[in-house]
């Protein structure tokens, strides 16, 4: 995967988790959207992710469409 296919992934999954976030005005989300929208925060992790190891590897001389995405309970995990 192309760093810019990974951008227009990330851009459409903002969108989509802005949508959510801003969908309810002032209500709660219901249990469909409560998971959709984790589901999108861990998607936009696992890109932001990809890109990371993909630049490292380029970085390094190594081949980035050699990196992988990492399941989600891994970058979910990570610290700050």
């Amino acid at each position: 995967m192309e760093d810019e296919t990974i951008f227009e992934r990330i851009e459409r999954l903002s969108n989509e988790e802005q949508q959510l976030e801003e969908s309810h005005h002032g209500q709660a989300l219901s249990d469909s959207q409560l998971v959709r929208l984790k589901a999108v925060e861990v998607e936009l992790d696992q890109c932001y992710d990809l890109l990371r190891q993909r630049r490292a590897r380029r970085t390094a001389g190594l081949d980035p469409n050699q990196a992988t995405v990492r399941p989600g309970g891994v970058v979910e995990n990570y610290l700050q």
